[in-house]
């Protein structure tokens, strides 16, 4: 039994931690995908911050004297311009290109391959050829040498993407490893060996190995422009794979470095927007394609073009669909409606008659209905009052049979023990007629404050600042507020308020306009507002 508990527990636990990982993964998609749609938002702010750079090159440039100086910051603005306008990095490069006589072999063959690249990018495949034919590759160095494998791999990729022919694409894609085995082959340590190896290992479908090499590769630290490269091998992995969340996470990653450096030239943004387009996201897919459409264009990358516009015969299908459908069901609905017509129109003119009608008859209910709930939260408030008041007149009267009870048998006592004189002393006192309409007061005023709580500071509202009333220390309530909590509960009336309170009617009078002449505005309104409190 114990050995089960524990394998129960373990599977468990395994089944937590994998669900808890899946969770975060779907996290991390989904908010890289955010990331994603807030960097293509302000795409803008990045491009401006690229293009502040090559401006500053280009200062540079033209203060530059030198023809190798010339050379170099050519060199330098045509590789801020090839992956964001095509355009410009051939007009560069071109300008390059004529200081070539005054360059070592290996300095012009690097100025051959840049024109062959910016070529490539454009779509220029012939004229991209016959440049890198023309280039002595003996005569290079493991550096110039690299550059020339990787746009020679680059170049035969393109071909074989834009080829349909089955054969002719086999052939260019063995071109490509060819190229990708010489990059491998080199003796110096290149910073995307790495990133060539893995995709090599893809190809040879030695998929951990290459996710292996990869999940190393992120602690060199690599660039924007190598970090966008690795994700696009990750991508390319976890789709061997099946694993379409982590093919996305690295998708969108991959898309994220691209924007993020300025880069129009890419795949990773239309390919992740087919993927997106899959999985049922069709409004981010469409923004996602938007993208790439523009950036193709803005860049003037003719496979990228090519390849973002595939996926439109897919979107204009999906839209027919849409168009057709509706238009099957608007001449359903005009048919209807045709028939309905007339009807409609009788039925207009005998519901705008009702509607009148029925107008008039909620203003009557809601005017019914104001009434009713004001007459109801009267009601209950006096009920709560006289519930309140009741239960202490009981109370306050079997006091005062229990006190006068007491004072009798006080006064029984002192007449038969014959102490005449305290007997008359007793009687002839006020004392206990004082302690008991103190003490009559002291409930009046609590029971008050119960029912009503917030009476002084709402009551000291209607006052002048001078003219705020508040008790004393051991006071409920003063004098004038008892008058005026007397008015609140109904009793207007100044006789029975200076009967109540023991007063002269005079007394009573005198204190009602006093309080009136310290109100706000209306002093006629005045005890009205205080019975509305």
């Amino acid at each position: 039994m114990r050995n089960i508990a524990i394998l129960l527990l373990y599977v468990c636990g395994f089944a937590w931690s994998v669900s808890s990982a899946a969770l975060t993964l779907a996290d991390s998609t989904r908010t890289v995908l955010d990331t994603l749609d807030a960097a293509i938002l302000h795409k803008a702010i990045y491009h401006e911050r690229h293009e502040r750079n090559i401006a500053r090159l280009k200062t540079q440039l033209q203060a530059a004297t030198a023809p190798r100086d010339q050379w170099e910051l050519c060199g330098q603005v045509f590789g801020a311009y090839l992956r964001y306008q095509a355009d410009s990095a051939l007009a560069y490069a071109n300008r390059r290109r004529a200081l070539m006589h005054l360059l070592s072999p290996e300095e012009r063959a690097n100025t051959l391959i840049n024109y062959a690249e910016v070529l490539s990018v454009m779509g220029m495949y012939n004229e991209s050829a016959e440049t890198l034919r023309s280039i002595d590759v003996a005569s290079l160095g493991d550096s110039c040498l690299a550059y020339f494998y990787r746009t020679c791999r680059a170049y035969y990729g393109w071909l074989a993407d834009y080829t349909a022919d089955r054969q002719a694409k086999q052939k260019y894609l063995d071109q490509t490893a060819l190229y990708r085995d010489s990059i491998l082959l080199l003796k110096e340590e290149l910073v995307d060996q790495d990133i060539v190896l893995a995709e090599k290992l893809l190809l040879d479908r030695q998929t951990d190995k290459a996710l292996h090499i990869l999940d190393n590769y992120t602690h060199k630290h690599p660039d924007l422009k190598h970090l966008a490269f690795m994700h696009y091998t990750f991508a390319e992995a976890y789709e061997a794979l099946g694993d379409s969340d982590r093919q996305i996470y690295h998708l969108a990653k991959s898309a994220l470095c691209d924007i993020r450096r300025s880069a129009r030239e890419y795949a990773s943004l239309q390919k992740l927007a087919l993927r997106i387009y899959h999985e049922g996201d069709v409004e981010r897919a469409y923004r996602y394609l938007a993208c790439s459409m523009e950036d193709a264009v803005d860049c003037n990358a003719r496979l990228r073009f090519l390849e973002v516009t595939a996926f439109y015969p897919i979107v204009e299908k999906a839209y027919q669909l849409k168009v057709q459908h509706e238009h099957d069901l608007t001449r359903t609905l005009f048919a209807s409606v045709s028939v309905l017509a007339f009807l409609l129109i009788v039925a207009c003119g005998y519901l705008y008659f009702w509607m009148k009608k029925l107008q008039v008859m909620r203003l009557h209910l809601y005017e019914a209905n104001r009434q009713l709930v004001a007459t109801n939260q009267s009601l209950g408030e006096t009920s709560k009052i006289k519930d309140t008041y009741i239960a202490n007149y009981l109370d306050r009267c079997v006091d005062y049979l229990e006190k006068l009870e007491q004072y009798r048998r006080s006064l029984e006592k002192l007449a038969m023990a014959s102490k005449v004189e305290e007997l008359f002393k007793a009687i002839r006192s006020e004392q206990f007629l004082r302690d008991e309409r103190k003490n009559f007061y002291h409930e009046f005023d609590k029971s008050f404050l119960e029912l009503f709580p917030h009476f002084i500071d709402d009551f000291n509202r209607l006052l002048t600042e001078d003219g705020k009333i508040f008790p004393k220390k051991n006071e409920l309530l003063s004098t004038e507020l008892r008058i005026f909590a007397l008015i609140r509960l109904g009793v207007t009336d100044s006789t029975r308020i200076a009967h109540f309170l023991g007063y002269s009617l005079a007394t009573v009078y005198n204190y009602r306009s006093k309080m009136r002449n310290r109100a706000i505005g209306d002093k006629d309104g005045f005890e009205q507002a205080v019975m509305n409190l």
